[in-house]
């Protein structure tokens, strides 16, 4: 969420990046909400002048009782009253003008970085940089689901009948990589220097608001009929709501965690053939990354985090590159953002395995998350990144590590997790 005082400052800036995320629905937005903060500015100016004369006057009135002059006491009183029912309306005044700026001002999107690739959806990402080489066998490669049932590893007739679709049973060989993977990149994460930490899974409508846009929210959470309670749809929720209404000393900053948790999403719309199996499901688990840091350290940490996924993948043998996601591509909290994605020599292209942002104040702002500095107190900065995520990882592990014969090589790194396995067969 953007500093009023900013869009009030700098209007034109607000709409140029509103247009730059073509947002130019949202646009008349930014004239709407500075003159409602106008009118509640006037309004609270008002309701203080009154209180103010209120005061005088009840001070007045003690000094008029005291002379005996009850008359004169009376007139004054009738004015106080008459002064009480200008303030309730000028209350009631605030109250509404207050709800419609708030809404307004968590629809206009933040400020991405002036390094940000102008684009109007993902297939105007831009490729940073590829990591590995991307090899295609010269045996034919199944599809992941194919690849599991090979194993015993899957289970989605049973899962169907039992949840519906997006739903799976992981067995045998593949559900213990799968916690494997998991295991390892916690233990990756915690000799990074990053604390590990389970969050709770559900939180609350205000966390939900504080972390994401409305458009977010009503794709992905799902709520718990009856309670102001939503499933997480990824850790770092839970993990930035526990910094709310919170005042950090500078010293302790940065914060730097690693988490762990299943995830929820409703995962809205069609999909492609592609993305059937186990890529796009409604459960999953996560091992997630995030920091909370001062701003002038937040574009350092955005590399360090990417960095990090990166270098997990490639110690599995996994090739991957990273993409800047284009302005329009961009969910409205966030100023800049790397996807992570592994190379699949089934498809002979690469998919999305993570997602890396930095989301500035924004969170921080909508979360009350502030810093108590050396020159006063202000907003931390917020970032979140997937360290791995399978199953869907697992697709990417799965093809890159599947042989000629239909056995599936495990990587060195895995092996202890895997009780010193070498290969599934």
């Amino acid at each position: 969420m953007l500093d009023l005082k900013f869009v009030r400052e700098n209007p034109e800036v607000v709409k140029q990046n509103i247009r730059n995320k073509f947002q130019d629905q949202k646009l008349p937005l930014v004239d709407e909400v500075i003159q409602l903060d106008a009118e509640r500015r006037a309004s609270q100016q008002e309701a203080d002048q009154l209180r103010a004369e209120r005061n005088k006057l009840s001070k007045q009135i003690g000094a008029l009782m005291g002379q005996g002059k009850k008359e004169e006491a009376e007139e004054v009183k009738k004015q106080v009253a008459a002064q009480a029912a200008r303030l309730e309306e000028l209350s009631a005044k605030e109250t509404e003008l207050n709800e419609k700026v708030t809404k307004i001002m968590m629809t206009l999107p933040n400020i991405i970085d002036p390094s940000v690739p102008i684009g109007k959806d993902d297939g105007e990402n831009v490729e940073v940089t590829k990591y590995g080489d991307p090899v295609v066998p010269d045996f034919e490669i199944p599809y992941h689901t194919e690849i599991m049932e090979r194993f015993n590893g899957i289970d989605l007739d049973s899962a169907r009948k039992v949840a519906g679709n997006g739903f799976y049973y992981l067995m045998g060989d593949i559900a213990r990589l799968h916690s494997a993977v998991i295991a390892y990149a916690r233990d990756f994460m915690i000799d990074r220097g990053f604390t590990y930490c389970v969050p709770p899974f559900m939180i609350r409508s205000n966390v939900v608001t504080g972390v994401m846009s409305f458009a977010e929210m009503d794709a992905m959470m799902y709520k718990i009929e009856g309670e102001d309670l939503y499933l997480i749809g990824t850790s770092e929720h839970s993990m930035i709501g526990k910094f709310i209404d919170t005042i950090i000393p500078e010293e302790k900053l940065p914060y730097t965690l690693t988490s762990y948790s299943p995830c929820f999403r409703k995962e809205k719309g069609a999909h492609g053939i592609e993305e059937r199996g186990v890529y796009r499901i409604h459960q999953f688990e996560k091992q997630e990354m995030i920091v909370v840091c001062k701003p002038e350290d937040s574009m350092m940490w955005f590399d360090k985090l990417w960095q990090n996924t990166v270098d997990l993948f490639r110690s599995m043998d996994i090739p991957v590159r990273t993409l800047e996601c284009c302005s329009g591509d961009l969910a409205d909290l966030k100023v800049k953002s790397f996807d992570v994605e592994a190379w699949s020599p089934r498809q002979k292209k690469y998919f999305e395995v993570g997602s890396c942002s930095n989301l500035g104040d924004a969170q921080a702002r909508r979360l009350k998350i502030r810093v108590d500095g050396k020159d006063g107190k202000y907003f931390a900065h917020t970032l979140n990144n997937t360290v791995v995520a399978p199953p869907r990882m697992l697709i990417a592990f799965l093809e890159n590590n599947l042989q000629a014969d239909g056995s599936v090589r495990i990587p060195e790194v895995l092996r202890p997790y895997m009780g010193g396995k070498t290969e599934l067969r």
